[in-house]
């Protein structure tokens, strides 16, 4: 199969022909028929990730077809059309065992833990857990936007921050998390303040429901801004790019008892912050992570979807290739562009 590979952190991206997987007894093998290129991806190829054993094949949200079926999977046939969380679970820790796997303590994750999607075909473990079937109404394409983005934002917003109609919601970062919760924010009633520093990224926010936009490249102090905006501070704040400045700018944003959730990727310098501690028990903020979303979480979002009143394929900005990909990856870290990029060419 094709593949987009790396052998080194940092280093040459190349398009080659390389073994399909071996599809194990609880796994499937999936055709790949599209994939998003992500920020996550990003990372990895830096060399952000424990995880990743060289070399390494990237990708890990997309959607696709079966071609594979292990022996002991039941759920599932050659055929159907499928998308999958970027955390799959084991199905036997405790905390799959209490249906959290987006945090299962031995969690497999397709473009870290194990070759990814930038591939005509990929491997997903313990398939009749993990697995989520496509229905016909959502494309591949549409899918495609969901397994990492979407759905941690959709958690984030919706179960993490317990988001509530009318209350002030503020999104530090304009990317495809970014995008992702504001749409998300959107339906479900919130008034939304976008920020990023980019002003592409800030329209296309404001295209998606962002009632208000901030560039944080043009203000001394972003979270006074915000709580003048809010009047008094935002109930619920979001860092969807991961970074110092912005992590404690949503911590700093927030009104009494507000919510913080951390979904962007914090890594190397920023991986350690100096926590306001003192504000956060005075004031009684509460502080979240979000780490992806459980299959079995899925048909809740799916229906929205499907009833139109979500729409994150509105999120994409461009279709390329696997060839195309080798000079987009190493990009990523630019913020030029605005919106999800997709692969559909393999």
């Amino acid at each position: 199969m094709k593949a987009l590979i790396y052998r080194d952190f940092q280093g040459p991206l190349t398009v080659e022909e390389v073994p399909v997987p071996i599809c194990t007894s609880k796994g499937v093998i999936i055709k790949v028929m599209a994939t998003g290129l992500c920020r996550s991806d990003w990372h990895g190829w830096i060399g952000h990730d424990p995880d990743i054993k060289l070399p390494h094949v990237p990708g890990h949200e997309f959607a696709g077809i079966i071609e594979t079926v292990g022996s002991e999977v039941k759920q599932f046939n050659k055929g159907d059309r499928v998308t999958v969380p970027f955390v799959c679970g084991c199905g036997e820790c405790v905390y799959c065992l209490e249906g959290n796997q987006q945090v299962c303590n031995h969690q497999s994750q397709p473009g870290f833990t194990h070759w990814g999607s930038f591939a005509e075909y990929a491997l997903i473990e313990n398939a009749d857990l993990n697995l989520v079937t496509l229905p016909e109404s959502i494309s591949f394409e549409t899918a495609a936007t969901l397994g990492c983005r979407f759905i941690t934002s959709y958690r984030a917003v919706v179960q993490q921050a317990k988001a509530r109609a009318d209350e002030w919601i503020a999104i530090h970062g304009c990317g495809g998390i970014g995008l992702s919760a504001i749409q998300i924010a959107k339906a479900f009633g919130l008034r939304i303040i976008a920020v990023d520093i980019n002003d592409k990224a800030l329209l296309w926010a404001k295209k998606l429901g962002a009632d208000y936009l901030l560039n944080a490249s043009e203000e001394l102090d972003v979270s006074h801004h915000i709580k003048q905006i809010s009047r008094g501070g935002v109930h619920i704040s979001i860092d969807a790019l991961g970074s110092r400045n912005t992590s404690l700018n949503s911590i700093y944003c927030l009104r009494k008892r507000g919510r913080h959730i951390q979904v962007g990727l914090m890594t190397e310098d920023h991986a350690s912050l100096p926590i306001p501690m003192d504000r956060i028990i005075a004031e009684e903020l509460e502080i979240y992570g979000s780490h992806g979303m459980q299959a079995h979480a899925y048909p809740e979002m799916l229906k929205l979807i499907a009833e139109g009143r979500l729409r994150p394929d509105l999120l994409i900005n461009q279709r390329i290739s696997l060839i195309d990909a080798i000079e987009a990856l190493p990009n990523m870290n630019r913020f030029n562009d605005a919106g999800v990029t997709i692969i559909t060419q393999f």
